[in-house]
């Protein structure tokens, strides 16, 4: 039995049966990574001996009888922009390089708590700002469909990871697509829930009013396990929603017949013709399940890139001005001066990516145009969650594609940074109304080899249960493995 492969569930029964000890599980994914990782190099650190210990103790309370977590002798991968305590925090950037994190994130406390095993960080976008992995300080990593292709991003590492079994479960962050577009590139589940439903204490700040943690899995069921350790008000966490969480793995298996399913003619414009062959397949087996499919409007989509692109911008301005050189971080050696000191220290430890959201958040907040420019992109941001709102009247879900493109080639839009934005364009949305999304697969392109195609689906503020509902029924009826 390859160990690499199991579910949750198959895990915890193994365990359950003593025919195989959380250490073996540990190692078995330890060992693949060690063979694989040098191809796909989803991992900026490996915590090996970490993850062992944390074994070896997981096996001590089995052998005394104490109960299993949920998500006890999972092995658990961690985007590098999460805190874990003792572990190296550099997201993915040379002004973090030597960073230790001094604590953990709640994220990664509650799922230890609950059983979990961090076999380490994974590799992501700088300061999680991209849409490919190619912005790590230290190296891309590759999609393990084909390796001369992008695992999206930013957080590829961790879907990368779990398609490549080098992990059962992960974490990403998501601010407008970092979660959600990966899982399609790299052909698992990602998932996005409402803001303030997962503490972001221990995430380090790109865009505060728009960052989400998140989890990576291959199937659906194990997504809503993990997410129903995840969620929960945090007193650590202001912007955290102090809502009662269900437990989303047991209300997986009711009927979807007669949900209204809303498909938004706006998000099938300039959509690569296999994308949408797959969407529509994916349609269809929703109606095959009972769902009624409503054509709605969200007619503000047209101004969400440009709106989420001002205002992550400015978030990201404000956010990164405290790494200076003076209080932590990588310091220039050589400078004359104060102000010398900070342009040379932000200059050599920023990349190209983050410096050119820097200045256009600075631009944007400058006196002068912060009426012109953030102060719109704010109301046009309220008019793009009012859509949403509008919509869920008429519907219980809505169907998107994740991304208008398949997995494109490594080198290939990393010097356009307009073509890189717009890979994002039917996920922003979401992040700006801060309603909840998840993507799943949603079979393959007919190319050599064939890439995964994503769908993406919404529900209403808090409607987790809902979305994981449809996304689940989908799975069941093999809409993950539709024929192009």
């Amino acid at each position: 039995m390859e160990l690499t492969n199991l579910s949750i569930s198959a895990i915890q029964d193994l365990l359950t049966r003593r025919q195989a000890s959380a250490e073996e599980v540990a190692c078995a994914h330890l060992d693949a990574i060690q063979q694989k990782d040098a191809a796909v190099r989803a991992y900026l650190a490996v915590a090996g001996e970490r993850a062992i210990e944390q074994a070896r103790a997981m096996d001590r309370r089995l052998a005394a009888g104490e109960p299993l977590g949920p998500l006890a002798g999972v092995p658990m991968a961690v985007k590098d922009v999460i805190l874990i305590r003792g572990l190296p925090n550099t997201c993915a950037s040379k002004m973090l390089e030597n960073f230790t994190a001094p604590y953990s994130a709640t994220a990664v406390e509650r799922l230890e708590q609950a059983g979990a095993i961090v076999l380490g960080k994974t590799n992501c976008d700088e300061f999680a700002m991209g849409s490919s992995t190619e912005n790590s300080a230290f190296f891309p990593t590759r999609n393990p469909h084909d390796l001369a292709r992008v695992p999206g991003g930013s957080s590829g590492g961790s879907a990368a990871a779990v398609a490549a079994r080098m992990a059962t479960v992960a974490l990403g962050s998501d601010t407008g697509g970092s979660i959600r577009q990966p899982a399609m590139f790299c052909g698992v589940v990602g998932m996005m829930g409402t803001y303030g439903r997962v503490s972001r204490y221990g995430l380090v700040a790109f865009a505060s009013s728009l960052d989400h943690i998140g989890p990576f899995a291959r199937s659906v069921r194990d997504v809503a396990r993990v997410l129903s350790v995840l969620a929960g008000g945090d007193p650590l966490d202001s912007t955290s929603a102090v809502v009662p969480v269900p437990d989303y793995e047991a209300t997986l298996e009711g009927s979807v017949q007669g949900f209204k399913v809303g498909v938004p003619e706006e998000y099938f414009k300039g959509l690569s013709p296999e994308i949408g062959d797959n969407i529509q397949k994916g349609i269809d087996v929703l109606k095959t399940l009972g769902c009624e499919i409503v054509s709605i409007r969200l007619p503000h989509t047209e101004y969400a890139i440009a709106c989420y692109y001002i205002i992550c911008t400015a978030e990201a301005s404000s956010n990164l001005a405290r790494y200076d050189g003076a209080r932590y971080g990588f310091r220039a050696g050589e400078y004359s001066g104060l102000r010398d000191m900070y342009k040379k220290t932000r200059d050599r430890g920023f990349g190209a990516e983050v410096k050119r959201r820097i200045m256009l958040g600075t631009y944007v907040l400058s006196s002068g145009y912060y009426d012109a420019y953030y102060l719109k992109a704010q109301k046009v941001r309220a008019l793009i969650a009012r859509d949403f709102v509008e919509a869920f009247d008429e519907v219980d879900a809505i169907v998107t594609p994740t991304s208008p493109i398949p997995p494109f080639k490594l080198g290939e839009r990393v010097d356009d940074p307009l073509q890189m934005y717009l890979a994002d364009i039917y996920t922003v949305t979401a992040s700006l109304a801060g309603i909840p999304g998840i993507s799943v697969p949603c079979g393959k392109t007919r190319g050599h080899p064939p890439l995964p195609v994503g769908m993406q689906i919404l529900t209403r503020h808090f409607d987790e249960a809902r979305l994981l509902q449809l996304a689940y029924a989908f799975e069941k009826a093999g809409g993950f493995e539709i024929s192009a």
